[in-house]
């Protein structure tokens, strides 16, 4: 195969990574396993323009990206619009997509994996036509990202630290709103706190990221009005991995939701893919099963540690 890489060299674990030698490692492992490989290090400001360029290409047979979950998102949405196989090189703080395809989360033991590796059909969801490969969510998701971006935070741990003082200002300030979704031709109304839309059903997992991404399907969530101890006790339950088994979440599975907002009267976000994006009028949400072409690992290859 005939493979360009995009790597930012602002994201993540690049950041304090030997890119020369990366490079170099990464040119012998693919030309060994009989690959043509180009490999360009470049900048978070950059990085945008670069995979958009590389996803028209029509002389390669796929492109990886490297960094993290929104380099990784970016450059799915770009891979889906131009039809270009994506392979995924996991070196941000969640890695959420990598490891719903189950790749190793080390950016050295992954090169020999996507080396190997084959391309497969896989499913990504949109909302008005932008492309997600994770979730799309509103309610306490957002606020929490409201809140964590109004911190200053300039490393790793201050993430960490902003999310955790973000979570208990959403717990002592939930949000309530109403929603009209219709399924299926069927239109229902509910007050919810919280709604997330998933690519594929959210596994048992604390970090809430499907097992799958190929199962041609979205994860429909909602949970109901919720005082602060009813945000601690759905808290409690995603860190359990037990998320989808709360006695406070409704859910459902569908290929397509439309959703309105009966009393929208100011500013509404969600999140998708973790950015933090305001909304205007009504939100059509559907997957697009098996239309994004992406290059993983043999069966059996667990994530790392």
């Amino acid at each position: 195969m005939k493979i360009k890489a995009i790597l930012n060299r602002d994201g993540g674990t690049f950041r304090t990574t030997d890119m020369d030698r990366y490079t170099q490692e990464m040119e012998r492992i693919f030309t060994q396993a009989g690959h043509q490989i180009e490999v360009s290090v470049i900048s978070g400001k950059e990085i945008e323009a670069a995979l958009e360029r590389t996803s028209a290409r029509d002389d390669l047979d796929a492109m990886i990206a490297g960094g993290g979950d929104g380099t990784i998102s970016a450059a799915a949405a770009l891979a889906w619009k131009n039809g270009m196989p994506l392979g995924v090189v996991p070196a941000g703080t969640m890695n959420l997509f990598a490891r719903t395809l189950k790749l190793p989360l080390d950016i050295w033991r992954v090169l020999d994996v996507l080396a190997d590796g084959h391309v497969m059909a896989a499913d990504i969801g949109s909302a008005n036509g932008r492309a997600f490969v994770h979730q799309f969510s509103m309610g306490l998701h957002a606020r929490m990202v409201r809140y964590r971006e109004s911190y200053s935070f300039a490393s790793r741990l201050g993430k960490i630290s902003a999310s955790a003082r973000a979570a208990f200002g959403v717990i002592l300030n939930p949000p309530k709103f109403k929603i009209d979704f219709e399924v299926d031709g069927v239109r229902e109304r509910r007050k919810v706190s919280a709604l997330s839309v998933s690519n594929n059903h959210f596994g048992a997992n604390s970090l809430m990221y499907a097992d799958s991404v190929d199962g041609g399907h979205l994860g429909f969530y909602t949970a109901p009005p919720l005082t602060s101890a009813g945000v601690a006790r759905l808290t409690f339950d995603i860190l359990r991995g037990k998320f989808r088994e709360s006695p406070l979440i409704t859910q459902m599975s569908v290929t397509h939701v439309t959703l309105h907002f009966p009393e929208a009267n100011h500013k509404i976000n969600c999140v998708m893919d973790g950015e933090l994006l305001p909304l205007r009028g009504d939100v059509d949400l559907r997957v697009h099963a098996g239309e994004l072409k992406l290059l993983v690992g043999p069966q059996g290859i667990e994530p790392s540690p």
